[in-house]
């Protein structure tokens, strides 16, 4: 299993995500409160933002747990943007340790991470090259390129998540698929086998595995759900 979060709103630095909550992914990587499956997320650690001058989001990824890293706390600090995501990662057994494995996976303006486990022949017949277009040998990477793959073939986030999540969820019945993406201008998150929240804020929306902090106002997406988060509305709606 692992843990994400992601943010949509104002613009605030990675920290805002890591480190600056009481239970931010830097401590939820060795110490998570709702983590369904494992004991700690040290298998590496990633993070992405938008930044105007590109066109597409900037992506920095470790296979190292993510309280090792010297370089995070500055360039969280300064890693700042209106749509951020951010992960740290359990590995599923079996799976490789490598940056190529860990979230998030990019493709264009997409920004994915997967939570979870899937046996990865249950996503073999969304497309018969999906070992080839995969960055990584791992089932969070073959989610990624079948996700993405909708996405080129003219799918919006939301519908590309909810496809995928369904089929591999109807192959593996013991699948978790809770995946969190954005765009740049909006957060999906689906939750099928583990917990997921969402916090508003005056100047934002906080999406995470758990509660980044004790503050009230965190709501729970019931299961098999899908989340999407505008800049003016939240929505869930059944999977």
């Amino acid at each position: 299993m692992c843990r994400h979060a992601a943010w949509l709103g104002a613009a605030r630095p990675l920290t805002w995500l890591i480190q600056e909550p009481e239970h931010g992914l830097l401590k939820q990587s060795y110490a998570p409160r709702r983590q369904r499956s494992g004991l700690i997320n040290a298998d590496g650690y990633g993070m992405g933002w938008y930044d105007p001058a590109r066109p597409e989001p900037v992506r920095y990824r470790r296979s190292v747990p993510i309280w090792t890293d010297a370089n995070l706390p500055a360039l969280a600090a300064v890693a700042r943007s209106t749509c951020l995501l951010a992960a740290v990662r359990s590995a599923t057994v079996g799976m490789p340790i490598e940056e190529s494995a860990t979230a998030p996976f990019i493709d264009r303006t997409w920004l994915l991470s997967h939570n979870g486990r899937v046996v990865r022949d249950a996503l073999r017949d969304l497309a018969d090259d999906l070992p080839d277009r995969a960055e990584s040998a791992c089932d969070a990477a073959w989610v990624a390129a079948a996700v993405f793959l909708r996405g080129r073939a003219g799918a919006g986030l939301g519908e590309a998540l909810s496809e995928v999540v369904v089929r591999a969820g109807s192959k593996d019945p013991a699948a978790r698929l809770n995946l969190l993406a954005c765009d740049g201008a909006s957060i999906v998150a689906t939750v099928w086998g583990d917990t997921l929240f969402h916090h508003r804020l005056p100047d934002g929306v906080r999406v995470a595995s758990e509660p980044l902090d004790d503050l009230p106002g965190w709501q729970a997406v019931p299961e098999r759900s899908l989340l999407t988060v505008t800049a003016t509305d939240v929505r869930v709606q059944p999977l």
